[in-house]
């Protein structure tokens, strides 16, 4: 019997798992800490490193006290985070401010200033990230601060991304080369990559803006994929959660990608992490561009894997959106759901709510939904949202299997799937795949996974997947809604590229009205149409 910690930093809570190496999960706590917001700024959204560490304290305590574990048993802490969330820090890696969290979009200049640079100097790092530099990611964000902080300008040493800046907490690190940056996130935000040395070139880096001049020797340091030890847990930091001293720390990563680890994730399967928006993760042997797609990345995922990280801007943020507009919860809207059919409601829903993140990389798209008459419901809404968010899915795993990426199983993980059957269902039929769920909670299971490998409990991942992960239930389509489905998934196709893609060529629309008043006719005569199955 071996036990390690796992630790999840989401943006509203830090979740603490202990995995024992026989017995599985043994007991899990969360911590909630504030998301700071501006009412007068709604693109403003920034979190406090010490309030993280403190929770994580609590978190770790309480989680041991609840499982009755004595932490000098604890072998080792691995740990994910959410990203790009970036913290400026001076020379003793000591915060010069609060993480500007992944959801502070305040950097839109300097996101467009980058992709216009990029696109106008051929580099291609931007052709690996979608084609579209991101205000969400560590280069636009750096810059936004840069710019508006002059002040603290002098003391600037160095950015961290979020898990390499809680790892260098816990380890003591006190001088910024010697942090350990994590792979998976320098190469999914910031245009990192070996295929051209690393970053950016400094000169790329200088015309961008003369604040980033020597901007790639500070950002320099010890690039590592998850299977290294990014050192070992401090004294002071082992005596405030009840650890033992000197365990291994592995380099951490990205909280969704270690989610499709900790849901079973190998080669051929695409996970769907699905929460407030949806990342899919997938994983190859092989490493290719894929067009559209937001981060192609070797060892990010699995460091014998090329990593895959593709998604949608939006998704159950659009299910509570439709909900508040109702001036009820998702929970409610959704009592009834299961007893829809596909189409039935005559509507198309494009889920733009946030933008789009894959494959048109576009974030001033707005929500979009055709079909509207004057009998319609939220109800209705929040169900051809559902499907909306499954034809979105189709287009970027269609995109993946175009490229090369093999998707041969699907698994829904995140924190809806869980709870909502009925997406579930509508997932498989739209996708004509047997969608795979993990029978509980699957967060921070994959950390947990990466803190018993860097333990030298299990060789290797694929050894500590078998003895953690979940078991799957199976969610399989139905062959008379995967036709409708198709029906109207030609229609949302042709929707989203007309819609969606700037410069367009002309498209003929006239047929998809009276086409989505036909499917959903036909769905209110289909009596014998099976209806979604309570699982």
């Amino acid at each position: 019997m071996t036990i390690a910690a796992g630790v999840d930093f989401g943006t509203l809570s830090v979740r603490v798992s202990l995995l024992d190496s026989e017995r599985g999960r043994l007991g899990t706590a969360s911590v909630n800490y504030p998301l700071h917001r501006k009412r007068e700024d709604p693109d403003f959204a920034t979190q406090s490193h010490e309030d993280q560490m403190h929770a994580l304290v609590q978190a770790m305590r309480d989680v041991l006290q609840q499982s009755v574990v004595n932490g000098t048993d604890v072998v080792a802490l691995a740990l994910d985070t959410t990203g790009s969330s970036v913290i400026a820090v001076d020379a003793q890696v000591r915060p010069l401010d609060e993480y500007l969290l992944w959801c502070d979009h305040r950097a839109h200049k300097e996101a467009r200033q980058i992709t216009a640079l990029a696109r106008a100097e051929g580099l291609e790092a931007i052709d690996w990230c979608g084609g579209v530099y991101s205000h969400e990611w560590g280069f636009a964000k750096l810059l936004y601060w840069l710019r508006n902080n002059p002040e603290k300008r002098k003391r600037f040493a160095t950015a961290l991304e979020h898990c390499d800046m809680v790892a260098a907490t816990l380890i003591g690190v006190t001088e910024p080369a010697l942090v350990s940056r994590s792979i998976c996130a320098m190469g999914h935000k910031w245009l990192w990559n070996p295929r051209w040395g690393g970053l950016p070139p400094q000169e790329f880096l200088s015309r961008l803006d003369p604040l980033f001049e020597g901007i790639r020797a500070k950002l320099d340091g010890i690039y590592r994929t998850s299977d290294y030890i990014a050192g070992h847990l401090s004294h002071h930091w082992a005596r405030e959660m009840g650890l033992k001293p000197g365990i291994p720390i592995p380099v951490g990563a990205f909280d969704a990608h270690w989610d499709a680890i900790g849901a079973g994730c190998r080669e051929g399967d695409v996970v769907n992490v699905v929460g407030t928006s949806t990342c899919i993760i997938a994983m190859s042997r092989e490493t290719r561009l894929v067009p559209g797609v937001c981060g192609v990345v070797p060892g990010s995922v699995h460091p014998e894997f090329t990593g895959i990280e593709a998604g949608l801007s939006a998704t159950g943020d659009i299910f509570d959106a439709i909900a508040r507009r109702a001036g009820t919860d998702v929970r409610t809207l959704s009592a009834g759901l299961e007893e829809y059919t596909p189409g039935q409601t005559g509507l198309l829903r494009v889920s733009w709510d946030n933008g789009d993140r894959t494959v048109l990389v576009n974030p001033d798209l707005g929500g979009l939904t055709l079909g509207w008459n004057l009998i319609h419901t939220a109800k209705d809404e929040l169900f051809a949202a559902i499907e909306g968010t499954a034809f979105h899915t189709r287009i970027i795993l269609e995109r993946l299997s175009e490229y090369g990426v093999p998707v041969e199983r699907v698994i829904n993980s995140g924190g809806i799937p869980q709870n909502n059957v009925v997406l579930n269902q509508v997932y498989a039929d739209v996708l004509g795949k047997t969608v795979l769920v993990p029978d509980g909670v699957p967060t921070s299971l994959g950390s947990g996974i990466f803190a018993l490998v860097a333990a030298g409990v299990f060789a290797s991942i694929e050894e500590a997947q078998q003895k953690m992960c979940l078991p799957l239930k199976a969610y399989t389509p139905r062959p008379e809604a995967v036709e409708r489905y198709n029906e109207l998934f030609r229609l949302y196709r042709e929707v989203y590229f007309a819609f969606g893609r700037p410069g367009s060529a002309a498209a003929e629309m006239g047929h998809v009205l009276p086409e989505l008043r036909r499917i959903a006719a036909q769905a209110r005569v289909a009596t014998s149409e099976p209806k979604l199955s309570l699982m």
